[in-house]
C-alpha cells in the first residue's frame, strides 16, 4: 500500500545522505518534497503541514551543521515524525477481571467487519483466549451464515439468537458468560453511508452490552473518506481504536497516516491478506520502518514463529548443512515458506533489500511454487531421497506426471543441485557468505533481532558487507525484464520467469 511513498521517501532520503552538508535550502527542499509525497498518499492537507513543522523543528540547522551525518539526522527526524503521526506506542489489550471481555465492531457496509470479526477472533485464540463471535448484522443478507463459517474455520464459538440486533447481542453476551468464553466480539450491521438508523442501531447495542473495546473498522482503500467516517462514528460511539482492513491493496495509505493525527484514537490491529490469521496488531515504529524501506524483522520474525514448524524446519536445516539434503527436505522447506504468505510480502518486511529485488519478489508468480511441488510430487520416494537416480528416461516420465515439460524437470534438477552444493559449502565452513535465516532456528531469530536493532552500517556488515538498499539480486531476478518489457515471455496471461530459478 505504501509503495509509492515509500520510493518518494527513500529517494529524498538518499539524497540527503549524500552530503555532507545541508542548507536551510536544501532542508526547505527536501521538506517540500516530502510534503508533496504525502499529499499525493492522500494524506489529509492539515496532517501533511503539521508533518513537515515538526520534522523542520526537529531538524534545525544549526543542529545538523554539528552533525557529521546530517543527511542521516533528517532521515532520523522523518522516521520519529512517521512514528508518532502513526500513533507512536503499540495498543496493549488489556482484559476484563470479570470474563467475558466485550469487543463491538462498527463501520460502514463493505468495509470488511465481519471477516475482521472472523480474523480477531482467531488472534485472540492464537494469545491463549476462548473467544466467542455473535453475529449481530441481520440487515445484509447471509452476513450470519458467513460468519458461522468463519467461526468455524477459526475453531471458535458462535452465537446469533435474537429477533432484533440488540436482544442477539444481549443473548451472546449471556451465552458467553454460561459456557465460560472470556472474549465476545459483535459484528454489527453498516450502512453504504452513514445514517441515522445506523448510529441508533449501533448506539443501542453498545448501551445493551457496555463494551471493553469498542474498534471502527475502516476501508485502507477509502482513503479521506476513511476519516470522515472514523469521526462520524467516534461523535457517536465513543471509539477505542480503529482496525484498518485491505492494507495489502494497492491504494495509497492516506488513512493510516491520517486518521490517529484526525481522530486521536490509535490504530490498533491491521488486515494484510485475505486468510483468517493475516489480521496483526499495528505497531507504529514497524510501519514507520516499513514506509523507509528499512524492512520490519520483528514482524518477519514473529510471523515466522507463529506459523513455522520450527522443529520440523530444524531437522530439515540439520540435515541441509550436513549435506544431506532430499527433495524431501526441499517439499518441507517450501512448505514452511508458503505458510507465511507470498514471496512480495515476505521480501518487504527484510531490511536491506534493494528495490530491484523487491520488484522481482514481487512479480514472482506464487502457483510456481504448485507447479514445482507437482514435479516433485511425480518423483517415486526413492528418487526424492536421491535425485541423482534421475536420468533423462525418469525426467520424462515425471514431466508427463506434473504437466511439465521435461526442460522444466531438468531445471528443478539443476537448481536443486546447486542448492544442495551451497548449502553443503555453509555446513562445512566453506568460503560463501553467511546468509540470514539459513540454519539453526534460533540462530536466525538472534541474527534477525540483532539486524533490527542495526543502523544502515552495520546492518551492511551483518548482511555480509552489501551495501543497504543495494543488496544484489539472484541471477534469475537480474536476468527477468521490467513489467511490460518487449522481452517478457507471457504464457497463458502471466510473466513467466526465466526457468532454472
Amino acid at each position: 500500500m505504501f509503495d509509492a511513498l515509500s520510493d518518494r521517501l527513500e529517494r529524498i532520503g538518499g539524497r540527503l545522505r549524500g552530503r555532507g552538508r545541508i542548507s536551510a535550502q536544501d532542508l526547505a527542499e527536501a521538506l517540500s518534497e516530502i510534503r508533496t509525497a504525502l499529499l499525493e498518499a492522500d494524506v489529509e492537507l492539515s496532517v501533511a503541514r503539521a508533518f513537515c513543522a515538526n520534522v523542520a523543528a526537529r531538524c534545525s540547522i544549526e543542529e545538523l551543521s554539528k552533525s557529521l551525518t546530517p543527511g542521516q539526522q533528517v532521515v532520523k527526524a522523518v522516521h520519529e515524525e512517521l512514528i508518532s503521526v502513526l500513533g507512536g506506542e503499540t495498543l496493549k489489550i488489556t482484559y476484563a477481571s470479570r470474563p467475558p471481555t466485550v469487543i463491538l465492531l462498527a463501520g460502514l457496509q463493505g468495509a470488511g467487519k465481519t471477516t475482521t470479526a472472523g480474523k480477531l477472533a482467531t488472534w485472540f485464540k492464537s494469545q491463549g483466549r476462548n473467544p466467542m463471535v455473535v453475529a449481530a448484522d441481520l440487515q445484509r443478507p447471509a452476513a450470519v451464515e458467513q460468519l458461522r463459517i468463519l467461526a468455524e474455520q477459526a475453531g471458535v464459538g458462535f452465537h446469533s439468537f435474537g429477533a432484533s440486533p440488540v436482544e442477539v447481542v444481549k443473548n451472546g453476551v449471556d451465552e458467553a458468560v454460561r459456557i465460560g468464553r472470556d472474549v465476545v466480539i459483535l459484528d454489527t450491521a453498516g450502512r453504504l453511508s452513514i445514517d441515522e438508523a445506523l448510529m441508533a442501531e449501533v448506539k443501542a447495542i453498545s448501551q445493551a452490552t457496555s463494551p471493553h473495546y469498542t474498534f471502527l473498522v475502516l476501508d485502507a482503500m477509502t482513503g479521506q473518506d476513511a476519516v470522515h467516517t472514523a469521526k462520524a462514528f467516534n461523535e457517536t460511539l465513543a471509539l477505542d481504536g480503529v482496525v484498518l482492513t485491505k492494507l495489502d491493496g494497492d491504494a495509497r495509505g492516506g488513512a493510516a497516516l491520517s486518521v490517529k493525527y484526525v481522530l486521536g484514537k490509535p490504530i490498533a490491529f491491521a488486515s494484510t491478506g485475505e486468510r483468517l490469521a493475516d489480521l496483526e496488531l499495528f505497531h507504529p515504529d514497524r510501519m514507520a520502518d516499513r514506509i523507509l524501506g528499512m524492512g520490519d524483522v520483528l514482524s518477519l520474525i514473529e510471523q515466522a514463529e507463529r506459523t513455522m514448524d520450527t522443529a520440523k524446519l530444524g531437522e530439515s536445516a540439520g540435515r541441509m548443512l550436513a549435506g544431506q539434503f532430499t527433495f524431501d527436505d526441499f517439499l518441507e522447506q517450501m512448505n514452511q515458506i508458503k505458510k507465511m504468505g507470498s514471496f512480495g510480502s515476505i521480501a518487504r518486511l527484510i531490511p536491506g533489500m534493494g528495490k530491484q529485488l523487491k520488484e522481482a519478489a514481487s512479480q514472482f508468480d506464487d502457483r510456481e511454487i504448485a507447479r514445482i511441488e507437482g514435479m516433485v510430487h511425480s518423483m517415486t520416494a526413492r528418487e526424492r531421497q536421491n535425485p541423482d537416480l534421475i536420468d533423462r528416461s525418469r525426467q520424462a516420465r515425471i514431466a508427463r506426471g506434473s504437466g511439465r515439460s521435461v526442460a522444466d524437470v531438468a531445471a528443478l534438477l539443476k537448481q536443486f543441485k546447486q542448492m544442495a552444493k551451497m548449502m553443503k559449502s555453509l555446513g562445512g565452513g566453506g568460503g560463501m557468505p553467511q546468509i540470514p535465516g539459513m540454519g539453526n532456528p534460533l540462530a536466525m531469530r538472534k541474527q534477525l533481532q540483532a539486524m533490527s536493532q542495526a543502523s544502515p552500517e552495520q546492518l551492511s556488515g551483518l548482511l555480509g558487507g552489501a551495501p543497504t538498499g543495494a543488496m544484489s539480486p539472484p541471477p534469475w531476478a537480474a536476468q527477468q525484464p521490467a513489467s511490460g518489457s518487449k522481452k517478457s515471455k507471457k504464457k497463458g496471461g502471466r510473466v513467466t520467469p526465466p526457468k532454472g530459478r
